[in-house]
């Protein structure tokens, strides 16, 4: 594809914030250097129009590693029978709440597999505890997929946002990376019930995982603007050595970086994460996620003593401040990102849809 033809589409982007299936596959089975560059400092000033140079933190607590899902990918996977299941008790997650709120996290992001035994009423009952406590906190639940009463019984509790990540928007690749008793169509159905209850909704997909095409990321591109969500993650596919696609190769940080710069100008006042995964595949990922249009990070409140079993795929551990204190991880986090020209706020960071 020639550098003018895009351009065009870059600026078609920009200005419509939506291209054909065609067009997106061709922009990004013809990206290269020079239209990523151009793309990033597009993606750059949407995102400063509608956040500035602020940088909003969650706190990710994963409090639980059980799974009843068999997902070829993912590392607790129903089967994987080579770690060590975990369940933290609600007093263990208030208090990494509570340290938290000390150190100006003001947003707590409860992640989980769908563990049967952490049961709707427990997870609401924990939900209002954590408001209670914390009322000028923001609370996001991703612990899967669920019927649409259980979804509004932790609206109600208090819970604030939602991320459940559809991972592919086409059928038969969706069926490539999951076992039968899982559905896209299910997947869906529970990101449009959330929306629909009143939460602020993330989706989101790996970049570059095995048997991905252009084609396919320009049907998650389609989804992701017919959703309109609130937040969206995406980052590299990372194998986990004791799954099916243990053995394929890493996702691409560079695919991952211009897929961010697409949803930014796609989505302007989107929050963006720039993810844990993308700290592991780069040791300067955080930052070059930033530069890309990313908005948000995640650092890790998960006691030191579990947080290495939630493995869904390999070094993430080592990747995420896993050896530091949180204290000195967040303060870390600071100054990396001051280095590059953005600043950690103390805020939750809420979804802003400006009119511009």
């Amino acid at each position: 594809m020639e550098k003018t033809v895009r351009k065009i589409l870059l600026e078609k982007l920009e200005r419509e914030r939506i291209l054909s299936r065609s067009e997106f596959m061709g922009l990004l089975s013809g990206r290269d250097a020079a239209t990523a560059e151009e793309l990033f400092e597009r993606a750059r000033r949407a995102r400063e129009r509608h956040y500035g140079k602020d940088v909003f933190i969650r706190g990710l607590i994963e409090f639980t590693n059980v799974c009843k899902n068999d997902c070829y990918y993912c590392g607790i996977r129903a089967s994987n029978g080579r770690i060590g299941r975990y369940r933290l008790g609600a007093e263990e997650i208030l208090a990494c709440c509570k340290k938290g709120h000390g150190l100006g996290y003001r947003t707590f992001v409860l992640q989980g597999g769908e563990d049967m035994g952490c049961t709707p009423e427990w997870i609401a009952v924990l939900v209002e505890a954590i408001k209670r406590n914390h009322p000028d906190c923001a609370v996001t639940l991703s612990v899967g997929e669920h019927p649409r009463e259980v979804y509004r019984r932790w609206f109600d509790a208090g819970a604030d946002r939602y991320l459940l990540r559809h991972e592919t928007a086409d059928n038969a690749y969706y069926r490539y990376l999951h076992p039968a008793s899982m559905s896209l169509e299910n997947r869906k159905r529970c990101l449009y019930d959330l929306k629909e209850i009143g939460y602020q909704v993330g989706c989101g997909f790996m970049a570059g995982s095995p048997g991905q095409t252009a084609e396919h990321l320009a049907e998650d591109l389609l989804f992701i603007h017919a959703l309109q969500p609130e937040m969206v993650g995406i980052g590299p596919f990372l194998p986990q050595r004791d799954t099916p696609f243990g053995d394929q190769r890493a996702g691409s940080l560079e695919l991952t970086l211009f897929l961010l710069g697409v949803i930014r100008l796609m989505l302007p006042d989107v929050l963006l994460p720039a993810t844990t995964a993308l700290a592991t595949i780069h040791p300067g990922g955080l930052e070059l996620g930033m530069l890309s249009g990313a908005n948000v990070c995640m650092p890790n409140l998960t006691p030191a003593r579990v947080r290495g079993q939630y493995a869904l795929y390999d070094g993430k551990a080592e990747s995420d401040g896993g050896v530091m204190k949180s204290g000195e991880a967040l303060r870390a986090l600071r100054r990396r990102m001051e280095a590059v020209g953005y600043r950690v706020v103390i805020d939750r960071g809420d979804y802003r849809r400006l009119v511009e």
